[in-house]
């Protein structure tokens, strides 16, 4: 019995001698470099945003109040307003690890659609523009269809939707432009996005109000919404998605559906800034969007990025064209230099998911 005590006495007194701390991990510091890394990471849009900044300082120092002005500023947002729109709609298809190459075709049918059903069939402009809204959402539906259900890739998918849709605007308009005149004689609501005010030297357009309210309630959506949180999980990795709960082919369908709205958005907004239903108009969308989404650090691999950094991405080339431009310097300048953004966002974008890693 006395020896059980002595036992019981030990026990204890090791016990209370032991440390009282809690395990814990050790917390190695990033240093600078990897302060940095870590800060690029949590905020994507933070890279496009200085270097948006940057141009503008530049350009500012270089042309002086000739581009340092509100009225050279708003140009700027005028001249990006139609790939500003395209590119949203295509900041959502690349968070969900696609590509949508269709984007500037989707755009373009769905403007000749709403002339076409306007001026050939003599339907109210604003039926017209719900049947060219319908349309762009149609093409996306079946964009989404193949990608999530056929499980066919989307660089492929929307290739091909990219000649069917340009060959379909061709055909159905007949390669005929309706004029600027006529529709603002008969169905000025196809230009309403064209439509100026001006706000202390600044003009602004529709289109271009349009476009920032798209980026902030898309961005609010992404952030703050249960939708959002499932975009970012199925671009990060679909099958952990799927086992975690996510709808992946609700997910996608939703994603592709309101691409293809977006651009017949745009569409429509492409009307009111050239003035015209043109079937050969925005050719080169698809290139320009993708451009502003990498410049604006949304990962090609998907499930990382920020959409306010797509604007940022546009508005760096809107920047450069109309700063060089105002320098009298060759156009070709121009493409150099946004080429070596893009090589940069891709090598500045590997970095960064080094973090995560």
């Amino acid at each position: 019995m006395s020896s059980q005590n002595t036992k019981s006495d030990n026990y204890e007194a090791a016990v209370a001698d032991s440390p009282q701390t809690v395990a814990a991990f050790d917390d190695h510091k990033r240093g600078l470099i990897g302060s940095i890394q870590h800060l690029l990471h949590v905020n994507p849009s933070l890279v496009p945003l200085i270097v948006l900044v940057a141009a503008i300082i530049a350009f500012g120092i270089l042309q002086g109040s000739k581009f340092f002005s509100p009225f050279a500023l708003t140009l700027i947002l005028q001249q990006v307003q139609i790939v500003g729109i395209v590119a949203a709609a295509q900041s959502l298809v690349i968070l969900t690890a696609g590509i949508d190459l269709s984007v500037g075709a989707i755009m373009v049918l769905s403007s000749v659609v709403m002339g076409q059903f306007t001026f050939r069939y003599g339907l109210p402009p604003s039926i017209a523009v719900i049947c060219g809204l319908a349309c762009g959402t149609l093409i996306g539906a079946i964009n989404g269809w193949l990608v999530s259900k056929v499980k066919l890739p989307p660089f492929i998918v929307t290739l091909g939707m990219w000649q069917i849709v340009l060959a379909t605007n061709f055909l159905y308009s007949a390669n005929e432009t309706i004029r600027s005149q006529e529709i603002e004689a008969n169905a000025p609501l196809l230009q309403l996005f064209g439509a100026k005010f001006n706000i202390g030297g600044a003009v602004l357009t529709v289109g271009v109000v349009f476009m920032l309210l798209l980026i902030l309630v898309l961005s609010y959506a992404l952030k703050h919404t249960a939708w959002g949180r499932h975009v970012y999980a199925v671009g990060d990795d679909p099958e952990a998605a799927e086992l975690s709960g996510v709808n992946v082919h609700k997910t996608l369908m939703s994603v592709y559906m309101l691409s293809g709205l977006i651009c017949a958005f745009a569409g429509w907004a492409l009307i009111g800034r050239i003035g015209s239903v043109s079937p050969t108009s925005g050719q080169l969308a698809n290139i320009e969007s993708i451009t502003a989404v990498v410049i604006g650090g949304i990962s090609l691999f998907g499930g990382r990025g920020s959409i306010l950094g797509t604007l940022f991405g546009a508005l760096i080339v809107g920047v450069f064209t109309l700063g060089l431009r105002l320098m009298g310097a060759d156009a070709q300048w121009t493409f150099l230099l946004i080429g070596l953004l893009i090589i940069a966002a891709v090598a500045v974008d590997q970095w960064i998911r080094k973090v995560s890693a």
